[in-house]
């Protein structure tokens, strides 16, 4: 089972931002990011992109994942 590490409220504003400016290429625009972060040795940057191209992925599949109450 894959689990989701959300770090903040930041993480989920950047991943909401780039879902109402981008609509079904937010994933693409964050890996877009992540891949500029390292280009420019920016480890932090490049962690925060991908962690938000990951819960991009998690809120746009249709299954449930974990536990559910």
């Amino acid at each position: 089972m894959d689990s989701l590490f959300i770090s903040g409220p930041a993480a989920v504003a950047d991943a909401a931002q780039l879902i109402e400016t981008y609509g079904d290429d937010a994933g693409l625009e964050a890996a877009a990011r992540a891949e500029k972060s390292r280009s420019n040795d920016n480890i932090h940057r490049f962690c925060h992109w991908r962690q938000i191209e990951r819960m991009i992925a998690a809120f746009a599949r249709q299954d449930v994942s974990g536990t559910v109450h």
